[in-house]
């Protein structure tokens, strides 16, 4: 990992199309900004985490959970018939 040391207004260029700006320093805190193509994708890592965390979250559901949710909602169950079970 390379560690710089930055003013606000300095700049930090990677490769030949990423310019990261500071662009201010408040107490622990800095603003960047990053100019970089439109291809590029830039996320926040704690973004990055509460989503996979979710999605982990989600993955381990089971089906009462889902149905809780459809119930809070108010969207109908739908009943599942076994081929050649007869319905009364």
């Amino acid at each position: 990992m390379l560690v710089l040391t930055r003013k606000a207004g300095e700049k930090i260029v990677i490769g030949d199309d990423i310019t990261i700006t500071i662009l201010d320093v408040r107490g622990d805190g800095i603003r960047i900004g990053i100019d970089a193509p439109r291809g590029i994708k830039i996320q926040r890592e704690e973004v990055l985490l509460a989503v996979a965390e979710a999605n982990i979250t989600a993955a381990a559901a089971d089906d009462s959970g889902e149905q809780q949710l459809k119930t809070a909602l108010g969207i109908p169950s739908v009943v599942h018939v076994e081929a050649g079970a007869h319905q009364a």
